[in-house]
């Protein structure tokens, strides 16, 4: 295991997960020289013993581990925070990229890596989760027929003739949902939601948004919301009713 800091106390944390020596070593390199605090790991079993003890702020994940793979460690990660995941997936894995949206990633990159694009990803994933964290109490909630969206927790609450649920969402996940709650009523374009959310231009071979809605979707339902509440409008967009 390789711990490496540059910068203050406060430095944002990273954990890099790994296995490719020459990779780990370049993305380690150059995650320090923009002052993160990088934690560094090859392996899937050391990963899930320092998760186990330590938080952070991003979870920068390879699929193809040896031994415990990037997808067992992205669902221990859900099961206990919404720590953001980014994926790194081989090129042209489109499989592997749905799958680890559907299971809760917040964005994947594509190896080999564009060193920028890592860079860009990286921070628009930070930049999403700590707006999400530092709203004012006053926006704190939003609620709409059976659900109730609270911003500072990452909930959302879920009313039915059972009593109330709650759910805890990923950053992206839940700033995807509140966006379409908010404007509630009306059809929210891909294009606009790819910006809003995502801070990236729409791609029609980009699934990332189908698959964190397909993920909300699926779980308010199983929680008792309405199945025609999120409504997919074909060659528009997605509309909240």
């Amino acid at each position: 295991m390789l711990t490496a800091q540059h910068g203050s106390q406060t430095a944002t944390t990273i954990l890099l997960v790994e296995d490719d020596p020459a990779l780990n070593h370049q993305l380690s390199s150059l995650l320090c020289s923009q002052h993160y605090h990088v934690t560094s790991l090859d392996c899937g079993e050391k990963a899930l013993s320092v998760l186990s003890h330590h938080r952070f702020d991003l979870v920068l994940l390879d699929i193809n581990l040896p031994n415990v793979d990037g997808f067992e460690i992205l669902n221990a990660v859900r099961t206990q925070s919404k720590t953001p995941v980014i994926m790194l997936t081989a090129y042209g894995a489109e499989e592997h990229r749905i799958k680890g949206l559907r299971y809760g990633a917040d964005d994947y990159i594509s190896k080999p890596c564009n060193f920028e694009e890592v860079s860009l990803r990286i921070e628009a994933v930070l930049r999403r989760t700590q707006a999400v964290n530092h709203l004012s109490s006053s926006s704190r909630h939003l609620s709409h027929h059976e659900i109730v969206l609270d911003r500072q927790q990452h909930t959302v609450t879920v009313r039915s003739d059972e009593g109330e649920q709650d759910v805890v969402l990923t950053p992206i996940q839940f700033k995807l949902l509140w966006t379409l709650v908010q404007n509630s009523g009306q059809v929210q374009s891909k294009p606009y939601l790819y910006q809003a959310v995502l801070e990236r231009d729409f791609s029609p071979y980009d699934r990332a948004l189908d698959m964190h809605l397909s993920r909300i979707r699926k779980t308010l339902t199983n929680l008792g919301m309405s199945q025609d509440r999120i409504k997919t409008v074909h060659g528009k967009g997605y509309l909240v009713k």
